[in-house]
């Protein structure tokens, strides 16, 4: 299910249900499925292990990720009791708990149709969000094209130590987009403070022109000034009624410092983008200097913090590959990313690998160093095998001129089925990896050498390269009885420098993630 069939779902069930009865639902929902329900999930080995997900349900968009009061907090747009902000805290990144839904629509008001994503409002009194109230109007009104709904940006605070509610400003804070000015959306606002003074940024666009991130500011986090747009985007040229994957509007955008520069990040054409720039503060415009793409798999919406090691944290959205109708039987659907750590090259690239913490999961490795035949590597990966599709693996091989390839197999019995392979080669003049129908540039070291990283989980692989590149793909193979996942190596086995193969630990005894 992309973003769009995500959120008009939301909106969807409100209208064929009730404000009311939703509400209800929210507020009576209790904080485990039912036990015919969670022996589906137990018993899934589809679903991760240890990927942050709620206890059933959909998984949409993180939404407004922080670090408050020695926490680690993430909320995200899921189904499982009721719509709204869903919301999960952790002491370590690793293992979570599961709180009651922190944000939820309130009817006769201005979100009665939905809470869509927002960000952190920092620089006030608790913990205050900002984010895009939906409700439904008629078409003369409507933000989103050919939906009937309305987006505004509304505020709300929580005074909890452990953010576990919300209560919300009366009346948005900014009741649409920019007078006389048309766009192709108005939603997934971001907001930072500089001095006396903040910021907002609103996803966005024009028709026929692309996607734009709108620039307000405030004095007093109430009262909003629009300024202009802080960047934009080129369309591509298509027209759909959804205007995201013509590039006529970026959702999603989110803008931080990173190292001597600023990243932007913004959701478009199916896919999130990154570049990397300068923020000029006198003219509040962003000026990109280099720009690629932040996951080139099954990933969506991103949303980042900093944490309390001021390292800046990014979350994103696995989606689904299957079939709705399969998902809809398995009782869930899609997880959050493992959550990625960023910096910068000392060229300017964005750097992203997942952060160290969760190598705590880590069992039984097996290293495999330089192997000098075949044979010799071949008997070693026979002793390397992934239980429980629950495994990571870390690869370093020399990027040359010579092919090779690594690839993992799921086998079961006699039968065996490819779920993974990354093929590398010398293309054009530079070091490529080709992954499914991607070829995606490597950044080998000064020694020549490149490195393949993989997390494992369920129906999820995270894949990194070199730190530069990420791939998140899905596997949705389920061969009879106990599977096993094997790793092949194609190509000599003097370009294979190092292989770590771990399992993994699940964070919890039944899948559910409590």
């Amino acid at each position: 299910m992309n973003r769009r069939d995500f959120l008009s779902a939301s909106a969807l069930l409100a209208l064929n249900n009730g404000i009311s009865g939703a509400v209800e639902l929210v507020q009576g929902a209790s904080n485990m499925p039912e036990e015919s329900l969670r022996d589906k999930l137990r018993q899934d080995r589809l679903r991760p292990r240890y990927h942050l997900l709620p206890q059933a349900g959909s998984v949409g968009d993180p939404c407004a990720p922080r670090f408050f009061s020695g926490h680690h907090h993430v909320f995200f747009h899921g189904s499982f009791g009721g719509r709204g902000w869903h919301h999960a805290m952790s002491a370590d990144l690793v293992r979570w708990e599961h709180l009651p839904i922190a944000l939820a629509p309130t009817e006769g008001t201005a979100d009665a149709y939905g809470t869509f994503t927002g960000g952190v409002l920092p620089g006030g009194e608790g913990g205050s969000i900002v984010y895009t109230a939906v409700t439904k109007v008629p078409r003369e009104r409507e933000t989103i094209r050919n939906e009937g709904l309305r987006e505004v940006q509304a505020i709300a605070t929580s005074m909890d130590p452990d953010l576990r509610s919300f209560v919300k400003r009366a009346a948005p804070v900014i009741d649409g987009p920019p007078p006389g000015l048309k766009v192709t959306g108005f939603r997934d606002p971001f907001a930072w403070k500089d001095g006396d003074t903040w910021y907002m940024g609103v996803g966005s666009g024009f028709p026929q022109v692309g996607g734009a991130v709108l620039l307000y500011r405030s004095r007093d986090m109430v009262h909003w000034e629009y300024v202009h747009p802080m960047a934009e985007g080129v369309w591509n040229g298509q027209s759909y009624s959804n205007p995201v994957p013509s590039g006529e509007m970026w959702e999603c955008p989110d803008l931080f410092p990173l190292g001597d520069k600023h990243v932007l990040f913004y959701s478009t054409e199916g896919t999130t983008r990154w570049e990397v720039g300068v923020f000029d503060k006198q003219t509040l415009r962003f000026h990109s200097e280099s720009k690629g793409i932040l996951d080139h798999g099954a990933y969506y919406a991103p949303r980042s913090n900093f944490d309390g090691q001021g390292r800046r944290i990014l979350w994103g959205w696995v989606q689904e590959r299957r079939p709705r109708e399969e998902t809809m039987k398995a009782g869930w659907s899609g997880c959050i990313s493992l959550p990625r750590v960023l910096t910068l090259s000392s060229d300017h690239q964005l750097q992203i690998e997942v952060a160290p913490e969760i190598a705590s999961l880590r069992q039984d490795t097996v290293t495999i160093q330089r192997p000098s035949t075949a044979a010799e590597l071949d008997s070693a990966l026979a002793k390397a095998t992934i239980h429980h599709r629950s495994g990571e693996i870390f690869c370093t091989f020399q990027a040359g001129m010579e092919a090779c390839a690594l690839e993992l197999q799921i086998v079961s019995g006699a039968s065996a089925a490819s779920i993974f392979k990354a093929q590398y080669s010398w293309t054009l003049g530079k070091p490529v990896l080709g992954i499914a129908d991607r070829l995606l540039p490597l950044a080998p070291d000064e020694e020549g050498l490149s490195t393949l990283h993989l997390w494992i989980d369920g129906s999820v692989i995270e894949a990194f390269l070199d730190k530069r590149q990420a791939f998140t793909s899905r596997f949705y193979d389920l061969p009879d009885g106990e599977a096993e996942i094997r790793i092949a190596w194609t190509g000599s086995p003097g370009l294979l420098r190092s292989l770590a193969i771990s399992q993994m630990q699940s964070i919890s005894a039944d899948r559910l993630t409590t």
